[in-house]
């Protein structure tokens, strides 16, 4: 921090005496000036949900937030007041937002809850949280922010940290890192380059179970892993649309244009925002992308993967009537199923491997082991095949354990190849400070976010894909067209 450093040298040159933290706040004690400042870029329905988290990390400070929606009522719950009471919990407001119809967020109500909470902090000093609605003019105007959390739709996650990063501030970035090929290899290098402490918001990657995974694998559990099968019962929103769909009145406070960012205009509809933008092909990156960035930073890290050799994928089909007569209709958005399969070559120790995606809901071949457990597939889950074995697993990768459960009776826990994570926020922080990095950091996600998009685009195209990483292009000229976005003017990254 150039802050902590200015109050370093400048005691140093005085020959002040620097009395550690802990001795004058006491225990768990973090001074004011030791705080990183965070802006929050993007504060809807998931947004709002990592921002409450960020309040209780007595090492952050939330000063500032930005999102082009000022205040909305039609966002999606997982549940009926999901949000709402998350946020009472979070807060200790047990009335907050009574009476209110509707899913409430945007950049008031972020702004709102951050300054409640911090009101009530006794021996904080907080002048309140500033709300801005571009993220451009956040940038701009908050000198002091040290680092940046992404929350916005896919299609804007690469624009708001490369810009950041440019700034030098360090960036947390929700899942997927992009909804384009190109964006994930720039912001891979751009952390690279500029050295700054990044994260993915993939919780998993820091987790104790897929440590265990990986020690269980790497310790020859199940011998050489050949095949991945990883399943989900996603998407879980509105999707498969054959149709655009009717324009709509844009809402007061809510800033279309800004929100549509670097995406061709279109006309406004709410089937494009909020929660359903994971839907279309400019703004989201379907199920593969929103899920698929969990399992494969477990699979990745597991099998010590890296580029893509081939991809192939393929979509459930819709049929309609079209005048009268039984027609199969096309999608303009991402489908209600979808499948693809990637290959990636010998590394190290470790055979070539088929990885097979599977979503909307179906499930992969029935293992023999199912039968002698009288095992049913859950709604989602990854198992990985060796020449000795399988594992199953939850989605993520967690609960890892051996079938037919026979096995695991014999089984010996490895032992202990990976210093244990101290958590998902707390390894970011850690790299902020000087530490090591983090586990799922923008350059090691970039491999993984393009494999997910180039799922996507060989679905699109329908073609069997061969990756050339050094190249950066397939074998197809309809493919590389899409690897790239098209960006409006002014929107160029």
């Amino acid at each position: 921090m150039k802050r902590r450093k200015f109050i370093s040298s400048t005691a140093a040159a005085a020959g002040l005496t620097i009395i550690p933290r802990n001795i004058l706040g006491g225990k768990g004690f973090t001074a004011p000036s030791d705080r990183i400042n965070v802006a929050c870029v993007g504060t809807g329905t998931q947004g709002t949900r990592v921002l409450l988290q960020l309040l209780h990390l007595p090492d952050l400070q939330i000063v500032s937030v930005a999102d082009p929606v000022f205040e909305d009522t039609r966002y999606q719950n997982w549940g009926e007041f999901e949000l709402r009471n998350n946020i009472r919990r979070a807060i200790d407001e047990p009335k907050w937002d009574e009476g209110v119809k509707g899913c409430r967020a945007g950049r008031e109500p972020a702004r709102q809850i951050i300054d409640k909470w911090y009101s009530k902090q006794k021996g904080m000093t907080f002048k309140g949280c500033t709300a801005h609605e571009d993220f451009r003019a956040l940038l701009e105007k908050e000198t002091g922010i040290d680092a940046v959390v992404v929350g916005t739709p896919d299609h804007q996650h690469a624009q708001v940290a490369v810009k950041a990063m440019a700034k030098g501030k360090h960036v947390m970035g929700q899942k997927p890192m992009t909804n384009s090929v190109y964006e994930a290899r720039l912001m891979g290098d751009t952390a690279r380059k500029t050295g700054l402490a990044t994260q993915v918001t993939t919780a998993n990657a820091s987790s104790e179970d897929t440590d265990l995974l990986c020690e269980m694998i790497w310790s020859g559990a199940i011998g050489p892993v050949r095949e991945v099968y990883n399943w989900s019962n996603r998407p879980v929103w509105q999707t498969g649309f054959t149709q655009l769909p009717a324009e709509e009145k844009i809402p007061k406070g809510f800033n279309w244009d800004l929100w549509l960012g670097r995406a061709e205009f279109r006309p406004f509809s709410y089937s494009y925002t909020h929660t359903v933008f994971r839907s279309w092909f400019d703004f989201g990156t379907g199920a593969i992308g929103d899920m698929g960035c969990y399992s494969f930073a477990t699979i990745y890290r597991a099998l010590k993967l890296g580029d893509v050799s081939t991809v192939e994928a393929s979509s459930n089909t819709i049929v309609g009537l079209v005048d009268g007569n039984p027609s199969q209709l096309k999608y303009v958005s991402h489908p209600h199923a979808m499948n693809a399969h990637m290959t990636f070559p010998a590394r190290a120790g470790m055979p070539a491997v088929d990885l097979y995606w599977i979503d909307g809901g179906l499930k992969p071949p029935r293992p023999a082991e199912f039968d002698e457990d009288k095992l049913d597939f859950e709604p989602d889950g990854l198992m990985f095949v060796g020449d000795y074995g399988k594992i199953l697993c939850d989605f993520e990768g967690g609960n890892p354990k051996l079938i037919p459960a026979s096995r695991n009776k014999s089984f010996i826990k490895p032992p202990v190849m990976i210093e244990r994570s101290k958590g998902h926020f707390a390894d970011w922080i850690t790299a902020i400070r000087g530490g090591k990095p983090a586990r799922c950091t923008f350059e090691s996600a970039a491999p993984i976010t393009e494999t997910l998009n180039l799922a996507v685009i060989a679905m699109r195209t329908g073609k069997k894909l061969k990756w050339d990483p050094a190249g950066f292009k397939t074998d197809s000229d309809e493919a590389n067209k899409l690897l790239k976005p098209s960006y409006r003017a002014g929107w160029e990254i």
